[in-house]
């Protein structure tokens, strides 16, 4: 991600780490266990999210931060310091939530102005079935590297690409796992990315030393993504092929589609390019939005409302649903503008609860330093490691602290065993950086689930760049392929 487009805004590198001698193992588990416990019975065994209304799993969140608190209370962690720390977790998160509020804002602009039904206009005719999955995860890598940021991406292109796919009959959760996997090879890749930046900075690496040596496992298993997606695209079964001819003739008699259009996106990707603040980006693409529906469709705007100014404010703030003589595009054509972003925003506030007191109570560094105490080979310390990303990425809800703590803890029991810094760097990274979206409740997670339109659980599965990260930073360390050693070693 790009910096000030991210989870957290604050200097990672600089965070303390909480420590807590008279916390064990077992009062550190305990609140994690309760907490995996209530949200496997909400996803496996109750119908939707009927259980304890439409916010249940921010509500387990907030059950774990205060089960976690009273283990704190019971190890005489000041409350101080709790609220210390959960306070210091939302701040770092206020540029994220304003980025969702104008991601939101964004979605019910480009709609109202054409963008969106102009990009599933073109792409309908550029895109096929057979080769829309892998062209996706090409197009977000593309854009990704460029920017530097997944969280953009996906605000831009994989909006359009999720409607264009759609609009096709293919699997929406498809659609936003090669998304998902173009863009966060991009975001791994980059230079302009935060986390790209930060691995190397808790590992003792430099920046490029680090990109070269990610590459050895990045490379193979972005390769492997695009073939699973061509296999899929050769077989998938669509009805919406058939239908592209209606679609089209739709698009054009209900909007004023023109080439002009894309001025819009292409306005905000120029300004990202050029390293403007994300905000000021995005805030700039709905202003331009609103320009464009007032040239280009005010018969739109007239039909929204009987006052211009009242159908761009509600595309804005709340829900605007254009009608067509097709009920797949009238589920396309639809938007919750910011008001559409609550539950996401919501869920980031109570992860963060629950991630503060965590880290508050010292949780996160004491589960962090029984993985590495058992850890008794080369290939058991990048087992730790990896386990260690992903559980505090589910943990902690928070990227970053995926990234800062196992590098902080490991650093030097990398260095104890003569590997090259690089090695924690790239594992980090493949395991780290890119499952954090794959956990419902982590901030990336909530946030490419809410632009995108698609639940975690759907597209899982798909993101196959994501899950398959972790697999192969392990294959190489058991088959100690392009595992450095430092030289005085």
């Amino acid at each position: 991600m790009q910096e000030d487009d991210n989870i957290s805004n604050f200097k990672a590198d600089k965070q303390n780490i909480v420590k807590n001698k008279e916390l064990n193992i077992y009062e550190a588990l305990v609140p994690v266990v309760i907490l995996m416990g209530l949200l496997a019975y909400n996803i496996f065994f109750v119908e939707g999210q009927e259980w304890l209304g439409s916010y249940t799993n921010q509500l387990i969140l907030l059950m774990g931060a205060f089960v976690a608190m009273i283990a704190g209370f019971m190890n005489q962690v000041h409350p101080i310091i709790m609220v210390k720390e959960v306070w210091e977790n939302i701040k770092s998160v206020f540029v994220p939530i304003m980025i969702l509020f104008l991601v939101g804002a964004l979605a019910g602009t480009w709609l109202i102005s054409g963008v969106i039904p102009a990009m599933v206009y073109y792409g309908l005719q550029v895109l096929s079935p057979e080769i829309f999955l892998p062209a996706s995860v090409i197009i977000a890598a593309v854009i990704s590297i460029a920017t530097g940021s997944s969280w953009t991406t996906s605000a831009t292109v994989g909006i359009a690409l999720v409607g264009i796919g759609t609009a096709l009959g293919i699997n929406p959760g498809m659609i936003a796992g090669a998304v998902i996997s173009g863009a966060y090879f991009g975001d791994k890749m980059s230079p302009l990315s935060d986390t790209t930046n930060l691995a190397p900075a808790m590992a003792g690496t430099d920046l490029f030393t680090h990109i070269k040596y990610m590459t050895y496992t990045t490379v193979p298993t972005i390769l492997i993504t695009l073939v699973v997606f061509a296999i899929i695209s050769m077989n998938i079964d669509t009805t919406g092929s058939a239908d592209i001819s209606s679609f089209l003739n739709t698009i054009q008699s209900t909007f004023n589609i023109t080439p002009l259009l894309f001025l819009v996106p292409g306005i905000v990707i120029a300004l990202i390019l050029f390293k403007t603040k994300p905000l000021i980006a995005l805030g700039s693409g709905v202003l331009i939005a609103i320009i464009f529906a007032l040239i280009f469709q005010p018969e739109i705007l007239s039909k929204l409302s009987d006052s211009n100014s009242e159908a761009i404010i509600n595309s804005i703030l709340t829900d605007t649903s254009i009608k067509t003589d097709n009920e797949k595009l009238n589920d396309l054509f639809s938007s919750g503008g910011m008001n559409g972003m609550l539950w996401t925003i919501y869920l980031i506030l109570c992860a963060m609860v629950f991630g503060g007191i965590m880290d508050a109570i010292g949780a996160l560094s004491r589960i962090t330093q029984v993985l590495l105490s058992v850890a008794t080979s080369i290939f058991g310390l990048f087992v730790s490691t990896v386990i260690s990303c992903l559980g505090l990425n589910a943990i902690a809800s928070d990227q970053y602290l995926a990234l800062v703590i196992p590098g902080k803890m490991f650093k030097k029991a990398y260095e104890d065993r003569g590997l090259a810094p690089e090695n924690l760097s790239r594992t980090l990274e493949d395991s780290g950086t890119v499952t954090s979206v794959l956990i419902p409740w982590n901030t990336c997670g909530a946030y490419q689930s809410g632009v995108l339109g698609v639940g975690v659980g759907e597209y899982f599965f798909y993101a196959v760049f994501n899950w398959l990260s972790p697999f192969t930073t392990l294959l190489f360390a058991a088959l100690r392929i392009k595992i450095r050693m430092l030289k005085n070693k």
